[in-house]
């Protein structure tokens, strides 16, 4: 998949533009993409000083040498890339090289005729070449109404990141900005769909006057409501993504250039690093799955975390105390059989506490019954596995029968600790860790989601439908790909056309609908993971 390129762009100055855009940038670099970020705030750049300490040296060159390139027949836009240390792969260009002789660069840009020389045709090469070498490109913008300004609004992006604070001039020029930038784009000789706005609200101090704050919050989403509908899953409401889209003003950062996402590793609510994670997680789905977002802020952060981690275990055990011995065993006999293993114990409230997990898979030892502790364990750990290839694996103890289950574990494939011994079962578990073939058939699966999407039922087979769809849901999550399997079997019979008998038909209800569409994204992104796997091992 090509790279996206975000513009940051503000109307007014003094709204954070360009701490937002490097403090998201290092976010995502963290999280394992490939980001790239230009400086094109020629006139009054600054992005420089929020790398300066990870940068290896001064600027020597930028976005002004890139112009000097086009003019003289060069192209190479790699040669004044600088690379970040210590936060992965984050690229930086310059405004330009930081000597007396910038200023006179700038000022003798002429943009009108660079793009009645080709300049145009230029930069959409540059683009094409960043958009194939990084997952991210981000844009810093000049604020107000200028030609830079239209290059970076209109030309160079997919996305437009608008931010404005909590005052009439900020808020409408930064609209009025965005319609330019949609209207001009339209105008180019290049292939672009139509420009996406993500609205960012930023310095918003709702700690003093919270009355205020809230009539103001109300104004914001009442004039960027339009900007939502692009973009934002219609069962999510406008004013509940503006919210998840505010940044706070805290006094502290509003001192020099800093990085607070590199100090608040893991951020409670009332700091702005949790505001920024939020922003970037929805950069990093490309404003995608605003569903999820909304009913579960930070497992959806998570899930974008932890979409590129290289977990540090390959299995986590989770213990209860009745069977600390067998299950001890197990964990050495894994050991032996180089699984990188790691013990949980009932009541571990550290788990509670991590940002994100370290462990791929979560293998439940089960004792009679499945405990208070471990339900939350299997709670919390599927809530971190959105759009991930991961598995929840039972093993139950001697006695333990599986019906008497909770259907989240007993649907699920199990293994027995009986005669076979803790050997026996690390063998097995080995062997589907190792062995496994992708948790479902997506594009088998996608096919039955579809036909049921379009299917025309009578009301009470929409009702079964619903309840097969639901079943999908868990089954998928849980990674349970024989049950899976059965109820999409289920789900194509159910729903297969029929002759009409008189009976009234409808089609698909909105909610069975809003669930349908919910597993063919996660399927999708799951069959893009598998794929990118195999290529990286081959």
């Amino acid at each position: 998949m090509p790279g996206s390129v975000f513009t940051f762009y503000s109307y007014k100055g003094g709204v954070g533009r360009s701490f937002t855009l490097a403090n998201i940038a290092v976010l995502l670099a963290r999280w394992g993409h490939r980001v790239l970020c230009l400086d094109w705030d020629l006139e009054a750049p600054g992005l420089a000083d929020y790398f300066r300490p990870r940068l290896p040296a001064r600027p020597s060159g930028g976005v002004v040498d890139i112009v000097d390139d086009f003019r003289h027949g060069r192209f190479a836009p790699e040669a004044h890339v600088q690379r970040l240390t210590d936060v992965g792969v984050l690229d930086f260009i310059a405004s330009g090289r930081e000597d007396g002789g910038y200023v006179g660069q700038v000022q003798e840009i002429d943009w009108d005729e660079l793009y009645d020389d080709g300049f145009g045709e230029y930069l959409e090469q540059c683009r094409e070449q960043w958009a194939a070498h990084y997952d991210f490109v981000l844009i810093d913008s000049r604020t107000g109404i200028s030609d830079i300004g239209g290059i970076c609004t209109a030309h160079l992006p997919d996305h437009l990141v608008l931010l404005f604070t909590a005052n009439r001039q900020s808020i409408l020029g930064a609209l009025e900005a965005a319609r330019r930038a949609d209207a001009a784009r339209n105008l180019l000789p290049f292939d672009r769909a139509r420009l996406t706005v993500l609205p960012v609200l930023s310095r918003f101090d709702n700690r003093e006057e919270y009355d205020r704050s809230e009539a103001w919050r109300r104004i914001v989403v009442d004039e960027t409501a339009e900007l939502y509908r692009t973009w934002v899953d219609q069962t999510v409401e406008p004013a509940t993504m503006a919210r998840h889209l505010t940044l706070p003003y805290v006094s502290y950062w509003s001192f020099g250039e800093q990085l607070p996402v590199l100090s608040e590793q893991t951020p409670s609510a009332d700091q702005i690093g949790f505001a920024l994670e939020t922003v970037a997680a929805v950069i990093a789905c490309r404003l995608d799955r605003t569903d999820l977002l909304a009913e579960n802020r930070d497992a959806y952060v998570a899930a974008v975390r932890a979409s590129r981690q290289e977990f540090k275990h390959e299995l986590r055990v989770s213990i209860p105390r009745a069977a600390f011995g067998p299950a001890g065993d197990l964990v050495e006999e894994l050991k032996k059989l180089d699984v990188r293993v790691v013990k949980s114990l009932s009541g571990d409230r550290s788990l509670l506490a991590r940002a994100e997990d370290d462990a791929r898979h979560l293998c439940l030892i089960v004792d009679g019954k499945v405990s208070r502790w471990q339900s939350a364990e299997v709670e919390l750990f599927l809530h971190r596995t959105l759009g991930q290839d991961r598995r929840v694996i039972p093993i139950l103890t001697q006695g333990t029968e599986a019906a008497g289950l909770p259907g989240y574990v007993g649907n699920l494939r199990y293994l027995r600790l009986g005669a076979r011994g803790p050997a026996g079962v690390a063998r097995d578990l080995v062997a589907q860790l190792r062995g496994q073939s992708p948790l479902v058939d997506a594009v088998d699966v996608a096919e039955v989601l579809h036909q049921a999407r379009g299917a025309r039922l009578r009301p009470s087979r929409w009702d079964l439908v619903d309840e097969l769809v639901e079943g999908l849901r868990a089954a998928i999550g849980a990674g349970d790909d024989l049950r899976t399997n059965d109820l999409a079997t289920d789900l194509a019979v159910a729903t297969r056309a029929r002759p009409p008998n008189g009976a009234p038909r409808d089609t698909v209800p909105p909610a069975t609908r809003r669930s349908i569409d919910w597993l063919l994204r996660l399927l999708d992104t799951r069959a893009k993971t598998t794929m990118q796997h195999r290529k990286d091992s081959e």
